[in-house]
């Protein structure tokens, strides 16, 4: 077949044909929302380019006025208004032009700054006309599969993705639960939410009845449970200061901690008496951090140490069991950082035992 057959075989082609009529009758669909689209910005725009045509006569006003300053410029405008005026048509010279795009342009800013900070009114419903939500309301909120939503009461819930299809339905998840004693909170609400296990959890438990209630049904769904027991602590897991010390920073930061927390709520007393408890304890948990081994690196092993640091008044050459380790760990490495501080902490102790005033020691090495 010739090329010129074929192409009129694909004239008379059903598509063309369809695609000819809609060509030269109705628009299509795209066209008109196109024709709409420049026919809102028109009418939106439409004040702004009267606006800026006004303005170039006021250009031209400014233009024509005599004057050498600010002042006997504006002076001059009294003049030149009626002359930029007479003419209703807008003025065409390149300054005046510039002048009308700009003062047309800051209008525009002005109205779109103004519509931005608008605050949003419902227009035609009074102040307070707030109303309970419906099932309708809280819909789009809630998630298809039952097990991913935080549950709220028997028939509303919320979604635990925070990525929901629709971001403008994205919610925080954190729910105030408002009862007396007795109403159900823990019943009603903390406990369905628990037993959903979808999540990681952290529960205050004062009472310690959910951890009875719901702890096996956690641990059955692969769940790793701990528990610390303020109370009695044969039922509570254990923290270890000592297991997380690496350097010399790591022990002042520990024994500033604890003497922080062991002062009670009654007011500090003299600043030598805490530096003094504060190098006896950098120079005990040092020697246990370096020294003892792993089993030992415990508070235990302080205690003991503390309770051996004793001393007889009418003996001054008397050696403890404490004095002893130091003297001995001074012979092996006499730049031990465990001698260190206990040397500074025997001489603020030598001062204390002469009757001496208590004198500033200086800045503990860390």
């Amino acid at each position: 077949m010739s090329t010129k057959k074929q192409l009129n075989k694909a004239k008379r082609h059903p598509r063309n044909a369809q695609m000819k009529r809609t060509a030269g009758g109705k628009p299509t669909p795209k066209g008109r929302r196109r024709k709409k689209s420049l026919k809102k910005t028109i009418i939106l725009n439409l004040p702004f380019f009267l606006v800026g045509l006004v303005a170039t006569n006021f250009g031209e006003a400014w233009r024509l006025a005599e004057g050498a300053d600010l002042s006997t410029k504006v002076q001059g405008l009294m003049t030149t208004f009626g002359t930029a005026f007479s003419n209703p048509l807008p003025s065409l010279h390149p300054l005046d032009l510039l002048i009308g795009i700009a003062v047309a342009a800051g209008f525009k800013l002005a109205v779109y700054m103004k519509g931005k900070n608008a605050k949003k009114f419902r227009h035609g419903v009074e102040y307070g006309s707030a109303r309970w939500g419906t099932s309708k309301d809280i819909e789009p909120f809630i998630d298809d599969d039952p097990k991913n939503n935080v549950i709220l009461t028997k028939t509303e819930s919320l979604t635990m993705n925070s990525r929901p299809a629709e971001p403008k339905n994205a919610r925080n998840k954190n729910v105030l639960i408002v009862g007396g004693s007795g109403s159900g909170k823990t019943r009603f609400w903390l406990k369905p939410n628990l037993l959903q296990c979808h999540s990681s959890y952290v529960v205050t438990d004062p009472k310690g009845e959910i951890i009875g209630s719901c702890g096996n049904a956690m641990l059955r769904n692969g769940y790793e449970v701990k528990v610390f027991n303020t109370i009695n602590f044969k039922k509570s897991m254990h923290y270890n200061p000592f297991a997380y010390i690496h350097s010399e920073k790591d022990i002042l930061k520990l024994v500033t901690t604890l003497i922080a927390n062991t002062k009670g709520d009654g007011k500090a007393g003299d600043e030598f008496w805490t530096k003094a408890e504060t190098l006896l304890y950098m120079a005990l948990i040092g020697y246990i951090h370096y020294e003892a081994p792993v089993e030992e690196q415990n508070f235990a092993t302080l205690l003991e140490m503390i309770n051996a640091c004793g001393v007889r008044e009418d003996d001054e050459d008397y050696e403890n069991n404490v004095d002893i380790l130091f003297n001995n760990l001074e012979k092996k490495n006499p730049d031990h950082f465990a001698v260190r501080e206990y040397r500074r902490f025997k001489l603020a102790a030598g001062v204390i035992n002469c009757g001496g005033t208590p004198k500033q020691l200086p800045p503990t090495a860390a």
